[in-house]
């Protein structure tokens, strides 16, 4: 009998890591073709590449565990940015941008959570139409030209991006803090465990007295106010936001992220630490078809083949 609860065990703890064993094979494939990849310096090129929009998916993961989808968020970027990139010239102060760039997205994201909630809009509907909308607003705004830093405060703001900390990238430093953050807001706070509820059985949180209408869209303010940090941080890095194409496909790579790291795209399941592997998974990927000298145009049908494989294996899971 105790031989039984042990296999038990053992495939409660796989059926709930898979994200950490896959991660460890994809460091074993990566090492196989590039030597040099447990070097410090691809360590932190890795993270630094996968901070902005793994960022982006830790909100996307808030937004799926409730059993809902934000198609919106790679043009909520490219608005918020672009926008945060006028504010910065106007007022010559990154602080004041990055509080205008978390309102904004908080703002943004508050507006898909309404009309999705209070509408009772399919979200896949709403944000479908608010990723053309947003899109349309910047590119309008921008005359389809750039937005660009002016010379006078470019190299100190991107400094913000482009700086490291005790040689650690900046950007990767902050998107470990905002995991943790992210962490303890979902194992620890009553919210996270709304959010578990009502993607796991809405009617049934409903029923408890939970208003599972301002937790689905606390949901999107958050991720809209996460992708706001993002876009401040994107801005930081390029130096020069073009409206058409920055942000273009961020929300694949989000939801890619998310389903690599394990959560349900069902609802009611999933870590953020999962995510947090999963946008580094991600990249590595990404890292691997290049060494494999596979063409890059052939990335976004490796990052759907991924989306299909997590949601066939989390569905099976689920059914165990």
């Amino acid at each position: 009998m105790s031989q039984l609860n042990k296999n038990l065990d053992m495939k409660k703890i796989y059926s709930n890591y898979t994200f950490v064993f896959s991660f460890l094979v994809l460091v074993v494939i990566a090492t196989v073709i590039n030597h040099s990849f447990l070097s410090w310096t691809n360590l932190s090129t890795l993270m630094l590449q996968s901070s902005i929009k793994g960022i982006i998916a830790l909100g996307m993961t808030l937004i799926i565990i409730s059993g809902q989808i934000d198609l919106s968020v790679g043009s909520q970027c490219a608005l918020v940015a672009g926008l945060g990139v006028v504010v910065l010239n106007r007022t010559e102060s990154p602080f004041i941008m990055l509080l205008f760039c978390m309102a904004f997205g908080a703002l943004l994201g508050t507006i898909n959570g309404l009309i999705t909630n209070k509408g009772k809009i399919a979200p896949f509907i709403v944000t479908l139409a608010t990723m053309s909308a947003y899109r349309s607003i910047i590119v309008q705004l921008g005359q389809g030209g750039p937005f660009n830093i002016k010379m006078k405060i470019l190299m100190s703001f991107r400094k913000i991006a482009a700086g490291k900390f005790l040689g650690v990238p900046n950007l990767a430093i902050i998107f470990v803090i905002i995991t943790i953050l992210m962490v303890i807001l979902v194992k620890y706070t009553k919210f996270g465990r709304y959010v578990y509820a009502v993607g796991s059985n809405e009617n049934a949180t409903f029923l408890t007295g939970v208003n599972v209408v301002k937790v689905k869209t606390l949901c999107f303010t958050l991720t809209g106010f996460l992708t706001g940090i993002a876009s401040f941080l994107l801005s930081s890095r390029l130096t020069s936001i073009t409206a058409a194409n920055v942000g273009m496909s961020f929300e694949l790579d989000a939801i890619a992220a998310v389903a690599i790291g394990g959560t349900s795209m069902s609802g009611g399941r999933g870590k953020i630490m999962g995510t947090f592997l999963g946008a580094i998974m991600l990249q590595m990927i990404e890292g691997i078809l290049i060494a494999a000298r596979i063409p890059p145009f052939l990335s976004g049908l490796v990052k759907g083949i991924i989306i299909i494989l997590a949601v066939i294996f989390q569905s099976k899971k689920g059914n165990d």
